[in-house]
């Protein structure tokens, strides 16, 4: 494969980085020169996204070994060098994050991005850690990539400033610290024993470990899976996410709603490359389902008891990590097609559902307009009067509460998994699923368990939801009818509108879901496509 092709698994990382340095250079002063480079940045991520799958699915002739794309940085062999490895999960995953970051990047546009400072080259940081922790192929620039996404995710945490935002903010950095703490402590343990971190060459060494050296090895991974399971939001380690989503600012929350689910990709990615060798329990269902039933009942609870829809948003978020967690930690690969297809699902109705509570409580006619106040706390206004309106949110779009209490009641089912959303066919499968996992007749207690946990807590979403719609929509006697933007109402309905074709192009979507199953249960496609790799000599300067 030659030409830019061969340079691709590198671009969603050095994109984002390029055009985020390139943001640097620019003050606030020249937004629009800023908008431009976004915008250029996310069509590129996109693409790119599409065309690494494409890839990988053979949709596009090439030479890689079983759909995996490896390339070697600096032209070493692995597991000398840093390897970026392209598959069906890590495109995935890029493709989710791209139309995430477009979405919310556009939203940010309107105004959002004016409500403090860098936030252009930070959200393309952000873009930048993500795309990497899905393509990295060893665990150290796994940590690497985990803390340039933290980074940028901790100023746009702060980003419009506030009493409220500032202390989750600290809270959220303050338990992200300790997690990559964690990172570090078990990857120095690993190294110490197996000599290597490189995932595939780990998948190889780990499996003829015994004795001492193995205990060891197991003390790291238990470690290592720790502080995934703060990163995805596990219980009793969720404490942070409610009030930290709650406090950001709308699109900052929008695309947090994937943060989480890069700790769940860790763990499903070096699980299925470590549990052949039979010596992580970390990783098996001994802790995954469990915790993923404690995490689900503990969102369900919590969706119930919050009083305010911010903070019912998080909880749903700490239920969708419950449900993926319980499901990928039955045995087997059967549900771990539905599982990716939920989690697409509920990526795009939670991210959509956060943009959409920013507009909806401008309908409300009680309480302080917390993007005024931090525009003019900043005194950042729009240096261009004739893109400026008087009104506190822009120009009029048609049946503007027709939209939002659409939007709203969509989101509202897509969260809880009824029909006829994309949700319920992911529910409905996991649940189909579950109940032929057993190698008998009957259902295994696990089984049941999760069918019981996921039917309660839709009941309670139900409740809550449906509690907390009634409270927005009729029950004020005062609504503003509120004046929206296209550019942050188009986002909301794009995401929407992702669902819908979800759902109607179910069937390939869950076909090529399965097929990424079966594909991690055969590790040695990954472990052979990357230790077999070959440095290209023929490329000048080795690497990028």
């Amino acid at each position: 494969m030659n030409g830019w092709l061969q340079h691709s698994p590198i671009l969603p990382v050095a994109v984002p980085l390029m055009f985020g340095a390139l943001m640097l250079l620019l003050n606030d002063s020249h937004r629009r020169a800023r908008l431009v480079l976004g915008f250029l940045s996310i069509a590129a991520q996109v693409y790119l996204a599409i065309t690494l799958f494409c890839l990988s699915a053979g949709y596009i002739p090439n030479d890689w070994p079983d759909g995996v794309g490896v390339y070697l940085l600096g032209d070493w062999p692995a597991p000398f060098g840093i390897v970026a490895v392209v598959d069906r999960l890590s495109t995935i995953m890029l493709i989710l994050t791209a139309i995430l970051g477009a979405a919310t990047w556009v939203y940010a546009s309107a105004r959002w991005d004016r409500a403090g400072a860098h936030f252009h080259p930070l959200f393309q940081f952000l873009l930048m850690g993500l795309n990497g922790a899905f393509l990295t192929g060893d665990l150290f620039n796994l940590f690497v990539f985990f803390e340039v996404l933290l980074a940028a995710s901790y100023g746009l945490m702060l980003h419009g400033s506030g009493r409220h935002r500032v202390a989750a903010g600290l809270h959220y950095i303050a338990v992200n610290l300790v997690a990559s703490f964690l990172l570090l402590i078990a990857m120095a343990l690993i190294y110490g024993v197996t000599g290597t971190l490189n995932m595939a060459d780990l998948a190889v060494r780990a499996g003829v470990l015994a004795g001492a050296e193995r205990r060891l090895f197991e003390t790291g991974a238990a470690i290592l899976g720790i502080a995934f399971l703060i990163k995805a939001a596990a219980w009793p380690l969720n404490f942070w996410l409610p009030a930290a989503y709650a406090n950001a600012c709308a699109p900052v929350a929008g695309i947090f709603a994937i943060m989480t689910k890069v700790g769940i990709y860790s763990l499903l990615r070096i699980g299925s490359l470590l549990l052949p060798t039979g010596a992580p329990a970390a990783f098996g269902g001994e802790w995954m389902f469990p915790a993923g039933m404690a995490t689900l009942a503990f969102g369900a609870i919590g969706l119930l008891a919050a009083p305010q829809i911010e903070r019912q948003a998080g909880y749903c978020v700490i239920m969708s990590s419950g449900t993926l967690f319980a499901a990928l930690g039955m045995p087997g690969v059967t549900l771990t097609g539905p599982a990716l297809f939920y989690l697409i699902s509920s990526v795009l109705a939670l991210s959509a559902l956060y943009m959409l509570l920013e507009l909806i409580e401008r309908t409300q006619s009680f309480g302080a307009d917390v993007l005024a106040v931090s525009l003019e706390a900043f005194d950042l206004e729009d240096p261009e009067p004739a893109d400026r309106s008087d009104d506190v949110v822009g120009v009029a779009i048609p049946a503007a509460m027709a939209f939002l209490g659409m939007s709203y009641g969509f989101c509202a089912l897509l969260i809880i998994g009824l029909p006829p959303t994309s949700a319920f066919v992911g529910k409905f499968a996991l649940l189909s699923a579950a109940l032929q996992t057993s190698a008998t007749d009957t259902p295994s207690l696990a089984a049941w368990s999760l069918v019981i946990g996921m039917l309660v807590s839709g009941l309670i979403g139900i409740i809550a939801l449906g509690r907390s719609g009634i409270r927005l929509f009729w029950s004020s006697e005062e609504t503003v009818t509120p004046r929206l933007r296209i550019s942050e109402a188009a986002p909301v309905g794009l995401l929407i509108l992702a669902t819908i074709a979800l759902a109607f192009w179910a069937g390939p979507v869950m076909h090529q879901m399965e097929q990424t199953a079966s594909y991690l249960d055969r590790p040695a496609s990954y472990i052979n496509a990357v230790l077999s790799q070959s440095p290209d000599r023929s490329v000048t300067g080795g690497g990028l």
